[in-house]
């Protein structure tokens, strides 16, 4: 007999059925009109050990042996603070193992967050090869007849690297990923799937930790987030009955990871996010609720402040107090809130990159000290930043010897190197009595209120020392990152940490929920930043989106005005050499400014919306809405002028009903010439057409008003 267990709250519910001869399995999933029925046969629970493996043979996250031999043992439903936890317990008879599947929701948001603890009850050691954080069928509508499987899906998802952050593409379920092999003759599921695959430390430096598949036939997308500063994995498959999803965190087969579970130990498995919509925007919509629900609360930094920080075009890592005072002066006087002195301002040679790791302040770039300069910060009223790159320390540095080799990352008992730099490990405590020391000595001494956290190297898959393998050894330090940070915010409560890695090749849902803003890249050419920007709230929140706005002395209006949008697509992050402008220039960064303020006021009610679809690398045209309480805002960026006209989707701006209609507002640049615009009849088309004849670009205040009726 088939047990049945309906679980949740009205914006989000779940069925999990479950019976004497199958493993729990999600069977049915509701978010609004939503309704989708899911077919048995995935276990929500698939833990892979050394003596179990999987049946058949297959190097998919499923199919695994303890997680088809799990049996319901009971579930536990509590109402907890701002939400509700369900705890669903399974055990595998034959193992020993037990598991606690972990399901969260917070109140009024239709995402599903899940874990799995996995305990030893056996007599026996059991080692861990993989554990999955969840696990589900695709399903179809609740009453449909159309057929299931992964075919009719299409998988969205981004590639990530340095200077090219989240480059959005869409990967059809067709014949070719997903054969029809005629798996129904031989009753056994196929052997593979698709693997998107995260190594090492730079948790979004390949692949982005969020992707979503869309049934546009169905109305219907499933979307989910891996909730880790680490490596993981997920993985989509067919089955006899179904397209299948699976996503975790390391394992043994991508990541060098297996874990020992003596008797009575206990492991947990990394946190993702899950969700359903009719469509992709809603669906990262629901995501991007679900991310404020999760994040710690910055009251000292909300609204977000405007930061200016030098290096980006602009000092490039070379400051002296003689360039920095006519910056500070300059930040200053078009409204800057924090000034972060970037990276070299330990530096005593010009030959940082391997000596760094004590992060005290150079005396030849500052001969009257640091102080000074920080004090001309908090003279204009602004928070005084620093650059720091925490986690590493250079092979020239003393600090290298006279740290402990356990304080750092090992293999076969040696310290790893990469790029000239020992990485630390934070599960030592003279790793972190080193942080903690000069984190307190930046805010109690110098009177730092503003850390740029980088991270510019990966350790790879590991280390070995004092774990169960390279990759137990890595997920530990991960975890010791995050305890490390939460412990500086707690001792620091109105300090702002920003996260940067690379750019933004650490942008993972774990480091977000902690981190008040986040560097969206390092790119250095405007022509090149906006589909980065545009893109970055599929990941990003809106008020956390750091994306660099360079403005030059030279530039024309229009070029300065591009870069200065692209700042403006989030939380506005200012660099450029403002002391060297005429009253002209600096007057066009001051109005930027004047927008950022108003804008940042309805930032963290915000959600986006793509007019012209996720934006492609070498596209003419980019567009990222930002619809919240207070309005809507359009970010529009014309880069070829050889196609001066584009029509825009505006479907998706709340309040566009039958019987109404939208008005156009240019609001940025006020002094440089307004794009034509016309309308499709229904109101929902804005066809643009710049009048620049350069690359340009705009920020539109749209409006909903109803159309009075004919009489």
């Amino acid at each position: 007999m088939t047990e049945r267990l309906r679980w949740g709250h009205e914006a989000l519910t779940v069925e999990i059925a479950w019976s004497d001869d199958a493993a729990p399995y999600l069977a049915g999933v509701r978010v609004g009109a939503t309704d989708l029925e899911l077919p048995a046969g995935r276990p929500l629970v698939e833990v892979l050990t050394v003596r179990d493996g999987h049946a058949p043979a297959t190097d998919r996250l499923v199919q695994t042996v303890v997680g088809r031999r799990a049996r319901y043992v009971d579930h536990r439903d509590a109402v907890v603070r701002g939400g509700r936890e369900l705890v669903l317990t399974v055990a595998d008879p034959v193992s020993g193992l037990r598991a606690e599947l972990l399901l969260e929701l917070a109140d009024d948001v239709p995402v599903l967050r899940s874990r799995v603890r996995v305990v030893n009850d056996g007599a026996e050691p059991a080692v861990l090869r993989s554990v999955v954080s969840f696990a589900t069928h695709f399903g179809r509508p609740a009453g449909s007849t159309e057929p299931c499987g992964v075919r009719r899906w299409t998988l969205h998802r981004a590639f990530s690297e340095w200077l090219g952050e989240g480059r959005w593409f869409t990967e059809p379920g067709d014949a070719i990923r997903f054969p029809a092999l005629g798996q129904e003759l031989t009753g056994q599921d196929p052997r593979s799937a698709r693997r998107v695959v995260s190594t090492g430390t730079w948790s979004s430096g390949t692949h982005l930790p969020v992707a979503a598949a869309v049934a546009p036939d169905g109305g219907v997308a499933w979307a989910w987030q891996v909730e880790h500063n680490g490596p993981w994995r997920y993985d989509l498959g067919e089955d006899t009955v179904d397209g299948h999803l699976a996503v975790g965190g390391p394992t043994d087969a991508d990541h060098q990871w297996l874990t020992v579970l003596a008797p009575g130990d206990a492991f947990t498995s990394v946190p993702v996010a899950v969700t359903v919509a009719p469509d992709l925007t809603t669906a990262v919509g629901h995501l991007t609720r679900h991310r404020r629900s999760r994040r710690r609360p910055h009251p000292v930094d909300t609204p977000p402040r405007i930061v200016f920080n030098d290096y980006m075009n602009t000092l490039e890592g070379d400051p002296t107090t003689a360039r920095l005072l006519p910056l500070v002066d300059a930040a200053a006087a078009v409204g800057a809130e924090v000034f972060c002195i970037d990276a070299g301002w330990y530096d005593e040679t010009g030959h940082w990159w391997d000596s760094v790791g004590e992060w005290l302040p150079s005396r030849t770039r500052f001969p009257g000290g640091i102080g000074e300069v920080l004090e001309r910060i908090r003279g204009h009223g602004m928070t005084a930043g620093l650059w720091l790159e925490p986690e590493v320390v250079g092979v020239r540095s003393p600090l290298a010897d006279r740290l402990p080799d356990d304080a750092f990352l090992q293999r076969a008992g040696q310290r790893l190197v990469e790029h000239d730099r020992h990485h630390l490990d934070l599960r030592h405590p003279a790793a972190r009595a080193h942080l903690d020391a000069v984190v307190d000595r930046l805010v109690a001494d110098l009177g730092v209120g503003y850390l740029k956290l980088d991270y510019n190297v990966d350790p790879g898959p590991g280390t070995d020392h004092d774990a169960d393998s390279v990759g137990d050894g890595l997920l530990r330090h991960n975890r010791a990152h995050l305890a490390w940070l939460d412990g500086v915010l707690d001792r620091h409560p109105a300090l702002v940490l920003e996260n940067c890695g690379s750019g933004a090749m650490r942008s993972d849902p774990a480091m977000l929920s902690r981190l008040q803003l986040q560097s969206t890249s390092d790119q250095q050419d405007p022509l090149r930043y906006p589909p980065v920007a545009a893109s970055a709230p599929m990941l990003v929140l809106p008020e956390q989106a750091a994306s660099w706005a360079y403005p030059q002395p030279g530039m024309t209006p229009e070029e300065a005005a591009f870069t200065l949008v692209t700042g403006l697509s989030g939380r506005l992050y200012l660099s450029g050499h403002l002391d060297a402008m005429t009253p002209d220039e600096r007057a066009l960064v001051a109005e930027a400014v004047r927008l950022g303020r108003d804008l940042r006021e309805d930032l963290a009610s915000t959600v986006p919306f793509w007019p012209l679809g996720l934006p492609g690398w070498d596209d003419a045209w980019v567009a990222l809405g930002l619809a919240g309480d207070a309005g809507c805002h359009l970010f529009v960026w014309s880069r070829d002028p050889g196609q001066p006209e584009v029509t825009l989707d505006l479907s998706g701006v709340p309040g566009l009903e039958p019987g109404t209609a939208i008005s156009v507002e240019q609001v940025f640049p006020a002094a440089l010439p307004v794009w034509t615009t016309g309308g499709s009849p229904d109101g929902r088309a804005l066809r643009l057409t710049s009048t620049s004849g350069t690359p340009a670009a705009r920020v539109l205040r749209l409006s909903v008003a109803s159309v009075p009726a004919v009489s």
